[in-house]
């Protein structure tokens, strides 16, 4: 794949942050009820940046959960045995105000995924999608409530968003598919 064009540097992924923060905090009214859980894998430093950034504004520190959606994908290949998952399921979010974090949505299939995995978790008051990217092309009627980005790809295009934490870097890139 070769990369088409740049969408974000490190500034301007950190000016998404603070604003979905704010947006996060405004419409939440604060932390009381909140809970923030980031989709395996770059999901999950998203929201650890969100938390930062709030525990910056409001002076509160707010965990982050890690939700592994590999049992609830509807692509998983019909094998003789199970997957399994060896992820301890710690938190609750019965009648808390989910914010579920995912770098890209494209489908909305990962996050359909995931809302499967958070109902067995408990019933929250409420689900709330961020989301680094929004590039377009749904299958199911699933639209993100925070959005750092709209960036209109075509399918033989590919969203990479890197984050320091994992990648010693932060960028997000649109590769092209070599034909």
């Amino acid at each position: 794949m070769k990369t088409k064009a740049r969408l974000m540097d490190e500034k301007a992924m950190e000016r998404a942050v603070t604003r979905i923060a704010h947006e996060i905090l405004e419409r939440n009214h604060g932390v009381a009820h909140l809970v923030l859980v980031g989709v395996k894998t770059r999901g999950v430093p998203f929201a650890k940046r969100i938390a930062e950034k709030i525990e910056q504004i409001e002076g509160v520190e707010i965990s982050v959960e890690m939700l592994d959606i590999t049992l609830y994908r509807d692509d998983l290949t019909e094998v003789d045995e199970q997957p399994t998952v060896n992820q301890a399921v710690n938190f609750d979010v019965r009648g808390k105000d989910v914010v579920l974090f995912d770098d890209v949505i494209y489908t909305g299939r990962t996050v359909r995924a995931a809302l499967d995995a958070l109902v067995d978790h408990g019933r929250p008051r409420s689900i709330q999608l961020a989301v680094l990217i929004d590039r377009g092309h749904r299958e199911l009627p699933i639209r993100p409530d925070y959005v750092g980005k709209n960036a209109p790809t075509s399918r033989n295009e590919v969203i990479s968003v890197k984050f320091m934490e994992s990648d010693q870097e932060d960028s997000v890139t649109i590769l092209e598919k070599e034909k």
